[in-house]
């Protein structure tokens, strides 16, 4: 199959999402593609977190809902009131030396769990894709000397407890697809590994007992071979299969590179610097170990997908994020023992990351909660977590307060922005779902100072802006980044009183401060940053007018003042929008100005009426304001349609200045 045929979903229900594989998958498709609606089902058994899908819980398009996929009045309701027209299906029961000891809890995750949800396609006939993931190990083992891996339609011949229900689950799935024409699509992979796994699993497992000093137990000889993959590329490729694979048909998700168990176990080794001989223990082999699994990943290849990360590369990301996390999992103890069999607890450990454990009865099949992590309701703010930086500066200030308001978990960053390292570790220590960008050099006491200041201005507003915005890039952060519109001046194309603005994606024209040469310059660099959001703020107001920065302040001090329209930005009323904003995942350039234009003269003549009825003040024209000060100032209307469309309850500028500044401050 070429790429003749693509398929998009509208809403995707994707079961087992706290678990491993899936939440990457969840993680990836929620980042990439907003018009997606994204419904994901987990029971939250032992081996899955909701802390595996924290980069989606501030997405408008995400919705967690904790439940089983054995109960078919769930499955039911889910598919109808989400209007679900694709099912991702991750859910299974999936560590191997479980399946020996605790086979029955295989059975009825795996075969009954997918006969529901089958069930459920067949009678609300709405679904348009079904995609169930399967294993590699339902082929059952390769011979050792084969050249030529298994292929779609080699038989299955599964060999423990785990891959039988694998395989049983594959075959009521087919069944379906050729009964009812269920549009169903199924994968086997390999092997995967990368941050988040459960430390069941080889990998990490080996990773933590390294990291304790602890030996590395290794079943039987340690010449069985396996695959791996990076769960980054085995995100891509459910993305591959999702878009453009095709009904009925199955795709082995696979890597030709194997590894022996005793390699792997001595890369890890290598990798945390221990010596190999005397870390590595050997133990009783598995009651049945299949010696080798190799696939034929040619099917998928010519769908367009490939193995993108090195081996090394993989492991070193996995090794930084299990040192990084170490208590992830809570207590795991049980889990490395080289033969664990205790950890098939039905609603096993609570999801918060306590230790506590859930009387199993609570968890009836019936009980399910659905967590809408959408703006506004109280229950997003134990999913938001901001790290602002700009604590002495104004607008930092004003967020931090704002934030104590709305009762959202707040940090400062101790980092200076132009060092990349102290950036690293406030992350790193505060784990953020947002970053705000509330620093920059504006000039003391105004921006006449970086002038003779270039390379200080140049430190913090474009080298450390930049680099912030990259250290968030490479962690998944969205950065609201408070920037300003003072890079526009009124032009032929934009005239004075003319209500025409400047909008987002028009290039800067002012360059008469060094301040605006700056900031414009870091504007065009943002642009290739697809994690930041760009808010331009302009002549900043307040309700605060004892506070020096603020601009009515500034004005009312003055002997003098030009009488100019301006687009202006009134703090009390956008700063709650910049945090809405953010819950919402906006990206891209926005003119952070409320609607419409003020000139100096309606703001004093409001001052007067309000505050000082008498209130004087005179007028001089430009180029006599240019004699008193030294780096010329911008005068512009921002177009205001982009915010407006996404926020219509905003005030324009002169109604927003009475009410949330004139009013409160009344004193005739």
């Amino acid at each position: 199959m070429g790429d003749t045929t693509t398929y998009t979903p509208k809403n995707i229900l994707i079961t087992g999402a706290a678990g491993f594989i899936a939440s990457h998958v969840a993680n990836r498709l929620i980042r990439s593609y907003p018009d997606y609606k994204i419904v994901v089902l987990d029971k939250l058994d032992y081996c899955s977190d909701l802390k595996n899908l924290d980069p989606s819980f501030s997405s408008p398009n995400f919705k967690f809902v904790k439940g089983d996929i054995a109960s078919d009045d769930l499955v039911n309701y889910l598919l109808i009131t989400e209007s679900i027209d694709t099912i991702m299906h991750f859910a299974a029961q999936t560590h191997v030396d479980n399946s020996f000891g605790n086979s029955f809890e295989f059975t009825k995750n795996n075969i009954y769990g997918t006969h529901v949800l089958l069930e459920a396609c067949k009678v609300t006939g709405q679904i348009r894709r079904f995609i169930h993931v399967s294993t590699d190990e339902v082929y059952g083992e390769t011979d050792e000397d084969a050249a030529v891996g298994n292929h779609e339609a080699s038989q299955l011949l599964p060999t423990n407890p785990y891959s039988a229900t694998k395989a049983g689950a594959e075959m009521l799935v087919m069944a379906y697809g050729r009964s009812y024409g269920l549009p169903v699509i199924t994968t086997r992979g390999n092997n995967v590994y990368g941050p988040n796994q459960f430390p069941e699993k080889m990998i990490p497992k080996f990773m933590l007992l390294a990291m304790s000093g602890k030996p590395l137990p290794i079943h039987g000889d340690g010449s069985n071979v396996r695959s791996y993959l990076y769960c980054e590329d085995v995100a891509e490729a459910f993305e591959v299969v999702l878009h453009k694979g095709e009904i009925g048909h199955v795709y082995n998700i696979g890597t030709k590179r194997e590894r022996r168990v005793i390699d792997v176990a001595r890369d890890i080794c290598k990798l945390f610097g221990k010596d190999p001989e005397s870390s590595i223990q050997f133990v009783e082999n598995r009651p049945f170990n299949d010696q080798r699994y190799f696939l034929d990943d040619q099917k998928l290849k010519k769908l367009g997908w490939q193995e993108r990360t090195a081996w090394e590369d993989g492991l070193k990301k996995t090794m930084d994020w299990y040192t990084e996390n170490p208590e992830w999992w809570g207590d795991v103890s049980g889990a490395l023992l080289p033969h664990p069999r205790m950890l098939m607890m039905p609603g096993g450990r609570l999801s918060d990351g306590s230790s506590e454990k859930k009387d199993a009865s609570s968890n009836t099949v019936q009980t399910f909660t659905v967590v809408t992590p959408k703006s506004g309701g109280s229950g997003d703010k134990a999913f938001l977590k901001f790290l602002i930086y700009g604590k002495t500066g104004w607008l930092g200030g004003l967020l931090g307060k704002l934030c104590e308001k709305q009762g959202i978990t707040y940090e400062y960053g101790k980092g200076r922005l132009e060092d990349r390292a102290s950036l690293i570790a406030d992350i790193r220590s505060i784990k953020p779902t947002h970053v705000f960008n509330a620093a920059g050099l504006t000039g003391r006491p105004n921006v006449d100072w970086c002038e003779s200041h270039k390379p200080e201005t140049i430190r913090v507003n474009v080298a450390g802006t930049l680099t912030l915005a990259d250290v968030c890039r490479e962690n998944d952060l969205l950065m609201m980044n408070f920037a300003t519109g003072c890079i526009f001046e009124y032009d032929a194309a934009h005239p004075e009183g003319s209500g025409i603005g400047f909008k987002e994606e028009d290039k800067p024209n002012f360059f008469g401060s060094f301040y605006s040469k700056t900031k414009a310059m870091v504007e065009e660099l943002l642009r290739e940053y697809d994690n930041v959001c760009t808010l331009r703020v302009r002549m900043p107001i307040s309700s605060d007018l004892n506070n020096p920065r603020n601009f009515i302040t500034k004005i009312s001090r003055y002997n003098k003042v030009v009488n100019i329209p301006n687009s202006m930005t009134v703090l009390d009323e956008l700063l709650p929008i910049s945090i809405e904003m953010a819950k919402r995942n906006l990206r891209g350039i926005w003119n952070f100005t409320n609607p419409g234009v003020v000139s100096h003269n309606e703001i004093l003549e409001m001052y007067k009426n309000y505050i000082e009825p008498g209130f004087k003040w005179s007028n001089f024209t430009l180029e006599e304001q240019a004699k008193v000060i030294v780096a010329a100032r911008s005068n512009n209307e921002m177009d205001g349609v982009k915010l407006s469309k996404e926020f219509p309850e905003m005030l324009s500028i002169k109604e927003s200045l009475i009410k949330y500044v004139f009013e409160p401050n009344k004193r005739t």
